[in-house]
Order: structure tokens, then sequence, then C-alpha cells
């Protein structure tokens, strides 16, 4: 099962550029289910339905409760913001679980489920976007103990384990990525751990999805590194869900223009 994770940049930058060059990754990759942070919605068109009418995918969104930072930024009150998944196969449960801000300083983080129908299992696929500023660990390991609660809630009945892809804003080392991993410290529920899928990549390939060779990055003068994350549960049996293979992709212009200030993380997980 191929899956990517990718923050599109909202409506920043070139986007409708962008957005021809997000859909020619895709294109390119194939994958069959995707998590997305950072997906516009406007005017009744929402980018997710745009990719995935053009890819023959299924497709569920989630939008921010808070927009207005958002759309302060952009100087738009009209654009939203969420998440979203595409799917292959059909998606057949869906649901919102509202993640915890700092007082006076909500911008609608959120984690977004999805059931997916695949031929052999069904999948618990999860996506979400933890907040950005730097000197927020606190509340993004406030956010990952909601989000391991919201997972753990939603991953029964199947032997395929939960995958939870997202822009965690945060570095591999961080408190909030070893606390919902579970395996470098107490895991935010109590026996449930994830695998950084990362952790089965060549040493030698790039790694960094937040990477200054980007324009839209070293406009900022900020360090490369890797903030884009697809986590999965345990094998199922016999390798059930396990990684063969990831890797770094959208990290390069296509036809001169940068898909994203983000590049996306993709990985093969086992199926029978």
């Amino acid at each position: 099962m191929r899956v990517l994770t990718w923050n599109l940049w909202w409506r920043f930058g070139p986007w409708e550029e962008r957005r021809k060059a997000i859909l020619a990754v895709l294109s390119d990759l194939q994958p069959d289910v995707v998590g997305l942070q950072e997906v516009w919605a406007c005017g009744g068109e929402n980018l997710a339905e745009w990719l995935a009418s053009r890819l023959g995918m299924h497709w569920t969104w989630a939008p921010s409760r808070a927009p207005q930072r958002w759309q302060k930024r952009l100087g738009d009150s009209t654009v939203d913001i969420g998440n979203a998944v595409l799917s292959g196969w059909p998606i057949s449960e869906h649901e919102v679980a509202q993640l915890p801000a700092r007082a006076n300083d909500d911008d609608g983080r959120l984690a977004l489920y999805t059931r997916i129908d695949a031929p052999t299992h069904q999948v618990p696929f999860f996506t979400t976007h933890l907040t950005s500023a730097v000197d927020a660990s606190a509340i993004r390991c406030q956010q990952v103990r909601s989000l391991a609660e919201f997972v753990a809630a939603h991953s029964r009945g199947t032997d395929f384990p939960p995958v939870v892809t997202g822009d965690f804003n945060a570095w591999p080392d961080s408190d909030e990525v070893r606390q919902f991993g579970g395996y470098k410290t107490a895991p935010a529920v109590t026996g449930q751990v994830f695998l950084d899928a990362w952790e089965y990549a060549d040493p030698a390939q790039p790694s960094a999805t937040w990477d200054a060779a980007n324009p839209y990055v070293a406009a900022g003068c900020e360090p490369s590194v890797r903030v884009d994350y697809i986590h999965i549960g345990p094998p199922g049996p016999e390798g059930l869900g396990s990684v063969t293979s990831v890797r770094r992709v959208g990290d390069e212009p296509v036809d001169g223009v940068w898909p994203s200030d983000h590049a996306a993380v993709f990985a093969h997980l086992r199926r029978p």
C-alpha cells in the first residue's frame, strides 16, 4: 500500500501553478492513500476535491474551526483551511478530533480519521497538523496525547495497524514526537506505540521535509529539518502494514514551480 503525507502550503505563493505541480507529483507516484494538511476551500471549490477528481480518488476533508489567523496572513477572509484524505479505495467512515490550543492562541488544529476499505483489510488512517510556534512544544505534547487517544478509539476491528500521517511541526527527537511514538519515552496512551516510517529509510538519503534548498523555506533563514511523518502501529500478522520502503518526494520544482514549502514523505506498507 502506497501512503503519502504532504503539507500543501494552503493558498500561499503562486497557488494556481503550485496545485498543478502537486497534481503532477501525485499523478506520477500514484499513492493509494494520502494525508494532506493546509488544504484550502473557497467559493465552492476545494483543493482536495480538485485533486481527487483528476486522480480518480475518493476524498474527505475537515475545515479548521478557527481559520481567522490564517486568513489574516493571507489577507483574504473567504478562504478556509483544513486537513484532507484522498483514497483510491472507498472511505467508509470519517470523524474529526479538535486538538488543544494555548489560551488566546487557537488556530483550529485538528486530526481527521478515516476508515479505508482496502481490498483485504480495513485501514484506520489519520492525518493531522500540530501547532507551529517554535516555543509551543508543551501544547504539542497535549495535542499528541489527544491524537493518541483519538487513534486508540478508532483503530479496532482490523488487523491492519493504524497509519498516522501529518505535519507535527516538531523535530524527530522532540518531546512530542517521542511521546507519540511511545518507544523512547512513556507513550501518550498506555500500551500504544507507533513506529516512525523514516526509521526504515536509507540513512544516506535526504530527510528534511522543511528544507532550506526550497526557496519558500530559504526566505525564512531557518534550518532544514524533518517535521512531516508517517507513523504506523506495530505490524499485524505476517508483517501486515510494516514499512518496506520510504523516501522524500515533492522535493524539487515541476516545470520551474516548487509544489509546496514542504516536501512529502512517501512509504510502501506491506499488504497480502
